[in-house]
């Protein structure tokens, strides 16, 4: 496991957007844009998604993930982590949503419909690049 350097920290409390990979059945590559947050204590990525979407049933399949995110200010400065999703769970996830509203998009709450169960991809760093 590799931590997320400290001075990258702060890209986790802007609207910073991540992509994430994850393989399809076929083992094809599906990258998505996505909300990122980062739980410092247990060192672990955090993506809020709904149980239908695409990465959460590859992630399901198969727990290897890559992410990338660019700092918003400045786009040549970057985080990439190659890992593995280690716990799909719905533990807070709603409340998590909003949180990650309020960063994002100054609202209260997520405005979007929810189509189905939300959930939090736990994804541990096993490499920092």
């Amino acid at each position: 496991m590799a931590p997320i350097p400290e001075e990258f920290h702060d890209l986790f409390e802007t609207e910073t957007f991540a992509h994430v990979a994850t393989l399809t059945e076929e083992g094809l590559p599906h990258v998505t844009p996505v909300w990122i947050d980062y739980d410092a204590d247990d060192n672990r990525l955090l993506v809020n998604t709904e149980r239908h979407r695409q990465k959460a049933r590859n992630a399901e399949r198969n727990s290897a993930v890559g992410v990338s995110m660019t700092d918003p200010d400045d786009p040549y400065r970057f985080l990439s982590v190659i890992g593995e999703v280690d716990e799909i769970t719905t533990d807070g996830a709603r409340e998590h949503i909003d949180e990650l509203a309020r960063r994002y998009t100054d609202n209260d709450e997520y405005q979007t419909p929810i189509e189905s169960e939300r959930v939090i991809l736990r994804i541990r760093p096993d490499r920092v690049l």
